[in-house]
Formats: C-alpha cells, structure tokens, sequence
C-alpha cells in the first residue's frame, strides 16, 4: 500500500488522539463530523483531522478506516459504513478497534466484508497514543495491511489468529484493569460510608500498598470516562459467558460505572475535570451522592 489516506470515526479522546499521531507522522486524517458533538468538533481541530462530509464520502477518499467509538455505538456504525462501501464500490481496509466482545467483532467483521470492505480486528492497550505505551494488537485478514501504520507513530503489534483473536485479548487486560478500578473505588466508598475509610487505607499501606497506590492513581481521572467504561464491562461479561465462566464479576463493575455516570463527576469531560481533585474527593463525592438511598433504607452515613 502506497502512503494511505486515513478515515477516522470518530475523533473522541482515544480517536483524536491517534488521528493527531498519525497527522504528526505525515498522513492526511479525515472523518465524518455530521451529527458529531461540539466537543468531537473541536477535538477533531485540535489534531488536524478534517470533515470530509458524509460517510459516504468519508470511504471514498480513504485506504483504512479507524473506528473508536463509545462500545455501543460499534455495530450500528459499521451498518452504517456497510452501506457506503456498497452504494460507492469503496474496499477500504475497516479497522474495528472497539472494546468489543470476539463474537460483537466477528458480526462486524462480516458485516463489512459482506459489502465489499476488508477488515481487521484491532484492540487498543494503554493510554491514548500521544502518551508513552499504547499498543494497537491486530488480527484477522487485514492485521498485515494494517501494520503499516507502524511507519506512521504506531505501535501496532500482529497477533497470529483469526477475527476475534485482537479483541478478545482487549477483553482480558480491560477486566483486569478497569475490572479492578470498579472494584476499588466501591471498596473505597463501602470504606468511606461506614466510616472505615481510614482504618482501610491504613491496613492498605501495610498489606497491599502497591495496590493502594495503583487505585487511586487511577481513580481521578475515572469519573468523566465511566459512561464509555459501562458498555465495555458488559462486552467483557458477554465474552467471557461466551466461554462458560460468569460474566457476572463484570456486569457489577458496569453497574458501578453506571451509578459514576449518572454522578455530577462523572458528567463533567476531561476538560472541565477538576484536578485538583484527588482519590479522596472522588471517593468522597461519589459517598455523597448515595446519601439519597442510604437515607431511604434507614442505612446511617458515618463520615
């Protein structure tokens, strides 16, 4: 493949970030802002991605399309591109790089070949790109076309395997860390509401330090992400009911995330995110705002 055109649906926080990466290395980044947020519009000018109109329009001009959206936007998105690649005859390469489920990426995966597309299964590991150590793992028939962007700032690494075989590692490192941040911030909140706050950190430093540190590392910048963490904890309970075992561990950790979200946290964006906010004030607030269903149980709040 010569020098790709590059298509990006759609240009949120991990998406624009890889755009931005991509445009820095010398490659023309473009996508589809029709309907898009303010937000996504002015991150999509931020990292020099340009419109370029419809979705139709969008797999004319390019060679691979790059789709990070939110896990339930996935399917509905690629039927989307489906029915562009067939009304324009386009074959661009579709690199589906959701955290989504084997069996989610394998329907679309299907989806897009059906209508003439190529397709490769791709899972993003690590924080966005223009950070140190983000990993894009691909397989599938188009994980070797895809790999060329490794000449363009990424770190894109082959897996051998079919469709599937990318996510399904996505899969298991995203239960092992945002499982585990689920799990922390409600242990931590339990702690807070039944005045153990303390007591637990204090065990915490002298037993499990490492994973103290670790969790409220992570917990600051959690809340305005955990609306997008929902639908991905129920792409990992679906995965791993596929192969037998209880999806339920992770069914909570979507429901944890789902009570963040519905927080004033957990609504505000990255940006208007309060730094100064630490663990503690995460924990704190999140307590607060179950004080409305402790009151209605009878349940006492010790601060």
């Amino acid at each position: 493949m010569a020098t790709p055109t590059i298509g990006l649906l759609s240009p949120g926080d991990m998406g624009h970030a890889v755009g931005s990466v991509l445009r820095t290395n010398g490659l023309t980044v473009l996508t589809c802002l029709d309907g898009r947020s303010a937000r996504s519009r002015a991150l999509a000018a931020k990292a020099g991605i340009d419109d370029a109109g419809s979705v139709a329009d969008l797999v004319r001009e390019v060679d691979i399309l790059l789709c990070i959206l939110v896990p339930a936007a996935a399917l509905d998105v690629a039927h989307e591109v489906a029915a562009a690649l067939r009304a324009t005859d386009s074959t661009v390469l579709y690199a589906d790089c959701n955290a989504i489920a084997p069996r989610t990426v394998r329907t679309i995966g299907d989806t897009i070949t059906a209508a003439g597309g190529q397709f490769a299964d791709v899972g993003i590991i690590g924080p966005p790109p223009t950070r140190p150590g983000a990993k894009l793992y691909a397989s599938g028939p188009g994980a070797a076309d895809f790999a060329i962007l490794r000449d363009y700032g990424l770190d894109v690494r082959l897996l051998d395997g079919e469709i599937g075989q990318a996510s399904g590692l996505k899969m298991c490192y995203g239960a092992m860390t945002k499982g585990l941040h689920a799990l922390g911030t409600e242990l931590l909140v339990a702690a807070r509401l039944m005045g153990l706050e303390e007591a637990l950190r204090a065990e915490q430093r002298e037993s499990t330090a490492d994973v103290l540190a670790w969790i409220e590392r992570s917990i600051p910048t959690m809340p305005p992400k955990a609306h997008r963490w929902v639908g991905e904890m129920e792409e990992i309970a679906a995965c791993f009911a596929d192969l037998g075992m209880t999806g339920g561990i992770l069914e909570g950790a979507a429901e944890m995330y789902r009570f963040v979200a519905e927080t004033p946290i957990g609504q505000e964006t990255p940006e208007q995110r309060d730094r100064s906010r630490d663990a503690a004030g995460v924990v704190a607030a999140l307590a607060d705002a179950l004080e409305p269903v402790m009151s209605s149980t009878g349940t006492t709040h010790h601060d």
